[in-house]
């Protein structure tokens, strides 16, 4: 079999690849990540990644570098988010003076919060912090994640369930 010679760097070809896969992409990373606006950046970010390594990538492997790219792009947000969050759990300083024992109770519950959210399946903490702290109603949440209000319901029924019974045992 002979080995397809076509380059990246070509911007013809590279053109066939975004034809080929653009929509694709956005269309995949926008179900993983339910934001549109946040789907196209990743698009890009890939795109601009394999255009920057062309030399590099075979052009029958583009498919799998942008979608490899993009994908680890948006875990690295994720867990960016999830930093951002913790941070933002943390108990802030206060001019009020509470006591010692006050504010050792509350760090234990902020910590026991934050377990119970980390151990959420994903449906369900998706639509908890989408509900509680982006402040989207059941019906945006549904649009965002492309499934009915009532399963939003019972992922956020099953989700408060969980943390109540995480929250108690820890």
């Amino acid at each position: 079999m002979e080995k397809d010679t076509r380059s990246l760097c070509d911007q013809r070809n590279f053109n066939t690849i975004f034809e080929m896969y653009g929509e694709t992409l956005r269309n995949f990373m926008y179900y993983k990540c339910g934001d549109l606006y946040q789907a196209e950046d990743l698009v890009q970010f890939a795109f601009v990644k394999l255009w920057t390594n062309c030399k590099k990538v075979v052009y029958e492997k583009a498919k799998g570098f942008l979608f490899a790219v993009a994908k680890n792009k948006f875990l690295n947000e994720v867990a960016h988010k999830k930093v951002v969050l913790e941070y933002s759990m943390l108990p802030q300083q206060t001019a009020d003076h509470e006591s010692p024992q006050f504010r050792m109770e509350e760090n234990e519950f902020m910590e026991r919060l934050q377990q119970a959210i980390d151990a959420l399946p994903v449906g369900q903490r998706e639509v908890f912090l989408l509900n509680r702290i982006d402040k989207k109603t059941y019906v945006e949440i549904a649009a965002l994640l492309g499934v009915s209000q009532t399963a939003v319901e019972k992922r956020m029924q099953k989700a408060l369930i969980k943390m109540r019974k995480t929250i108690k045992n820890i």
